[in-house]
């Protein structure tokens, strides 16, 4: 007889606020995870809650906006294996309303838009990893570390 576990996942969303061709990032601090790193609008999908519902959730509570699941679309997946496997879906938004402003300055020292293609240096590494397969087209990644 074999036996088998049942691995514990994480699931995030990650939202990729888009105007034009530039992206919105947060510059993390405070959290215990990638301080002084620049990450997106973010968080944990909580028990029950769908992809989308956290992906609305998420920048209302980070950055102040509103956002209608209609205006969200799921670009990627990544599926990290680290100490706990992760799996983070990647959604696009271009509508929103309200005015993006910092609402966690204790966990948020920037707000900064950036093109796409010109990411900072000090980005969280998956993320990054993220933004370069894409906002356009649908794409999986699998990262060991």
């Amino acid at each position: 007889m074999t036996s088998t576990s049942t691995a514990e996942y994480r699931l995030a969303a990650q939202v990729m606020i888009r105007r034009g061709n530039k992206i919105l990032l947060l510059e993390r601090q405070n959290t215990g995870y990638e301080g002084g790193n620049y990450g997106l609008p973010a968080g944990h999908i909580e028990f029950g809650e769908t992809v989308k519902a956290a992906a609305r959730r998420e920048p209302n509570e980070e950055i102040g906006v509103d956002i209608n699941e209609a205006d969200l679309e799921v670009t990627g997946v990544m599926h990290r294996i680290k100490n706990v496997t992760h799996v983070d879906f990647f959604l696009i938004c271009s509508e929103w309303s309200g005015e993006i402003y910092n609402r966690e300055p204790e966990k948020c020292s920037d707000l900064k838009w950036v093109a796409i293609n010109n990411l900072p240096s000090n980005m969280v590494k998956y993320i990054a990893i993220g933004l370069s397969l894409g906002t356009d087209s649908q794409w999986f990644h699998q990262l060991e570390s």
